[in-house]
């Protein structure tokens, strides 16, 4: 990494210039309709792929690739202290986008491929016990994975969309601008940039499966209205396509439902967005009950998540000022470990004066545990988090951060207290 960084700053300062005319006054002034120049002032570390990415862009296909890597390591408590296992790990995700409408003449058809690679468990296993996980970014070792491979058609001028594929049920979809089905959260949903504890990414009630076949439909009646239901196998494993569980073992379907509101409150710096998700999980397979009395099938819950942004430090839609989240759940104490589960937070953009891009959060998350897990001495399990993430370039963040989880596992472990440091990078 080092040595591609060192190559890169040497390289020129910019690529992919239009050519134009330039002024015969200012001969040194940037051709018009030149592209930002600078190494800490581009989109992309490569300058969009040396240019290439714009031409493919302009052509209907875009192609991103960012990679994350992280430092972490428990100061206190936990399983162990000392061990390093799990300190150092990271990922990478190479995304693909299609606009077959574009290319081909599909009318509202476009595709979407994710493959993924990863490298370390991450810290839980070796020195927390963590139920939750302090590590929302560790995949184990992993070298390229296609885990999404999915197409999407969008009916009646959009107001419905159907995507049918390898599907992530955890994400995908937005309404006005906001990150909804399912279990969406603006300010809480993603490891790369946001919160690393599993808990403060999604609800840890609701038993996604893995990245497997599935179908989602999302209706928009109203442009601050939303319905969505998905399907999705059960049984899938993301590493492989998901054919032989689909189809070739027990029809085993996992099927979740949601609806919600995003409302923009008028204040007098613009308007306030926030949105307002409640949703319902089925899942069809057997389940050992947690007091060792047998199966059980048919397994359901709720959820809730939300997040409203309060405050605006200016009339410009810049993103800076306050904004508050939270989520609920609630899950079959019989069938599963977390019986209920919330998490609170909050999320200040720009807080320090020069650094509008910036962002410091912190979040606290608890699942109520149940009693029948076998082992448990605690009835909960509760972390605390609180990262600042530096947007050094458009391309390249650093966020340091800590935890402190109490009760890791529910298992009778000591409180431990995590630190550590995450550095994002988009090529």
């Amino acid at each position: 990494m080092s040595v591609l960084l060192l190559a890169l700053a040497a390289a020129p300062a910019c690529w992919g210039q239009e050519p134009a005319a330039r002024d015969a006054a200012a001969p040194d002034a940037p051709a018009a309709g030149q592209r930002c120049c600078g190494f800490f002032e581009r989109e992309t570390l490569t300058g969009s792929w040396f240019g290439l990415g714009d031409s493919l862009s302009e052509r209907g296909l875009t192609v991103s690739l960012g990679l994350t890597h992280l430092w972490q390591v428990n100061a206190h408590g936990g399983a162990a202290t000392h061990r390093h296992a799990g300190r150092w790990s990271g990922s990478y995700d190479l995304e693909i986008e299609a606009d077959l409408e574009q290319i081909a003449g599909l009318r509202g058809l476009s595709a979407y491929a994710h493959g993924e690679g990863s490298w370390s468990d991450g810290l839980d296993d070796s020195s927390i016990g963590s139920l939750f996980g302090v590590n929302g970014d560790a995949g184990g070792d992993r070298s390229i994975d296609l885990t999404e491979l999915w197409f999407e058609q969008a009916l009646l001028e959009g107001k419905v969309r159907v995507r049918f594929g390898k599907l992530d049920l955890t994400g995908g979809f937005e309404c006005r601008g906001c990150p909804v089905t399912f279990d969406g959260n603006r300010f809480a949903n993603d490891e790369s940039m946001q919160f690393l504890n599993g808990a403060l990414v999604n609800n840890p009630t609701i038993p996604f499966p893995d990245n497997g076949l599935g179908i989602v439909v999302h209706v928009e009646p109203v442009a601050w209205w939303y319905v969505s239901a998905g399907c999705a196998d059960a049984q899938a494993d993301a590493r492989e396509t998901g054919f032989n569980t689909a189809f070739d073992r027990e029809d085993y379907f996992f099927s979740i439902f949601e609806t919600g509101v995003v409302p923009h409150v008028p204040s007098a710096r613009g308007p306030l967005v926030g949105a307002y998700r409640v949703g319902f999980w089925y899942d069809p397979q057997p389940k050992a009950r947690l007091d060792g009395n047998g199966t059980e099938r048919d397994d359901t819950g709720l959820y809730v998540s939300m997040d409203q942004g309060v405050w605006h430090e200016s009339a410009e839609a810049d993103g800076q000022g306050l904004g508050l989240f939270a989520r609920l759940g609630w899950a079959d104490n019989d069938l599963n470990p977390v019986k209920a589960f919330w998490s609170v937070g909050a999320q200040y953009q720009g807080l320090v004066p020069g650094r509008d891009d910036d962002v410091l959060a912190f979040g606290v998350a608890q699942g109520r545990l149940s009693r029948d897990g076998g082992g448990l001495t605690d009835s909960h399990e509760t972390v605390y988090e609180l990262y600042y993430n530096a947007m050094v370039a458009p391309w390249l963040s650093v966020s340091p951060g800590m935890q402190y989880v109490r009760n890791p596992g529910g298992a009778g472990t000591r409180d431990a207290f995590v630190a550590g440091v995450r550095l994002q990078v988009s090529f």
